[in-house]
């Protein structure tokens, strides 16, 4: 019985890059001796047990063979016979295909150690494609370590396009798309993800409203890079500089559906995006069971950045209607949030990374006007029902006008 240290652990130590947990591999053990020895199990498909004191995963070494469609349809064999370079062999990448043994000893059967030091991603053997999550795992691996210089192995990524044209990809269940959706969005470059989805074809199978956005022009004078997907890339790329928050850089991904849904023959203007790009955020968050706080700020983000564009340039009245619809009174966070997904817009653009956005400010004058009237102080003056709502409205707008000039 040997237990080996296997997996990210091993492959960031080499790296240099932080990490949090660690996997390890039981070699010649059977279930019944884990349990003797206080590990508690628990995997279902094959054994996977808690150390009693640290809760680290020890998975016994397994060998695996595809029995059904997907991710899920595999017949796993757990047995004190199974060696470490078999189960290193079912592994995605070489580079998460080494171990280290109680001595600090490193075992690596497919070359990992040098497709780390070549910063290549390239999968172990032609298993890999049994396994359509792993579409999606390379591609975040493609984001996490893009600015180490990673590339795909053209190999792997011909893999991977097989994968596609087959039909594997369409077996992915929602949840799993998700996690692995948001764990890409935490990275330094999400919008590699994204690229790497494309580029195997699966981003048309997992989420073709977005890519409908590739290829559809915008107008040269706003957007020196023309193409729409790739202004999105651009913009996501903005988000994750501006902020860690993962709803602002979905949000930020999401904003612009609506100019693959616009008249053809009005290209490259998008008249009326803002509103056609509600629906389909509704769709993607359904699809793919998008958590709530994810779709609402990308569907408000969608329907009100224009209008956060174009603030400057509002009467107070329509000011203090952007405020209201974006619910920034009960929703501060989410409408701070809001402003940086239209300053990732504005920014997100060839040639505009160091702009400025002013509108972020005079919206949040604006809000602080509006936030100044309090209501209370109208009911003691007497307001009531229809007229106190009228003289809020009122005081509202009058306060807005002085705070900016207007």
């Amino acid at each position: 019985m040997k237990t080996y240290l296997v997996g990210g652990a091993v492959r960031d130590e080499l790296l240099g890059y932080p990490f949090h947990e660690r996997d390890w591999v039981v070699v010649g053990a059977t279930a019944e001796q884990m349990l003797e020895k206080g590990y508690q199990q628990v995997g279902k498909d094959f054994p996977v047990f808690l150390h009693p004191k640290s809760h680290e995963e020890y998975a016994l070494a397994r060998t695996e063979r595809k029995s059904g469609k997907g991710y899920t349809g595999f017949i796993c064999h757990s047995a004190p016979d199974v060696t470490l370079e078999e189960d290193l062999l079912r592994r995605d990448l070489t580079i998460n295909a080494i171990a280290k043994d109680e001595n600090g000893e490193l075992v690596d059967p497919y070359n990992g150690q040098q497709d780390i030091e070549n910063r290549v991603l390239r999968h172990v053997s032609a298993a890999f494609a049994e396994d359509p999550l792993r579409i999606l795992r390379v591609a975040r691996f493609a984001a996490r370590y893009y600015h180490l210089g990673f590339r795909i192995a053209d190999e792997t990524l011909a893999l991977m396009q097989q994968m596609v044209d087959v039909g594997e990809a369409g077996h992915l269940v929602p949840e799993r798309v998700w996690k692995e959706i948001h764990s890409a969005l935490t990275t330094q470059t999400p919008a590699e993800f994204f690229r790497v989805l494309r580029a195997c074809g699966a981003l048309k199978v997992l989420i073709p409203e977005l890519d409908a956005l590739f290829g559809v022009p915008q107008p040269k004078a706003h957007h020196p890079e023309i193409d729409t997907g790739e202004h999105i890339m651009l913009a996501l790329q903005m988000a994750a500089q501006l902020s860690a928050s993962t709803t602002m850089r979905y949000a930020t991904l999401m904003h612009d559906l609506g100019k693959a849904l616009t008249p053809a023959d009005q290209w490259p203007k998008h008249y009326g995006h803002d509103v056609l790009g509600v629906k389909p955020v509704n769709v993607i968050g359904e699809r793919l069971k998008v958590p709530k706080q994810f779709t609402e700020l990308a569907r408000l983000s969608a329907a009100l950045h224009i209008r956060c564009h174009i603030c400057q340039e509002m009467r107070p009245v329509k000011l203090l209607e952007l405020i209201e619809a974006a619910d920034a009174m009960r929703r501060p966070d989410r409408f701070e949030e809001l402003l940086l997904v239209c300053e990732a817009d504005i920014r997100g653009r060839k040639g505009f990374e160091e702009a400025a956005y002013p509108q972020a400010r005079y919206l949040k004058q604006a809000f602080e006007a509006y936030k100044s009237v309090n209501p209370k102080q109208l009911v003691e003056q007497g307001f009531k029902g229809k007229v106190l709502g009228e003289e809020l409205r009122k005081q509202r707008i009058d306060k807005i006008a002085e705070q900016l000039g207007r």
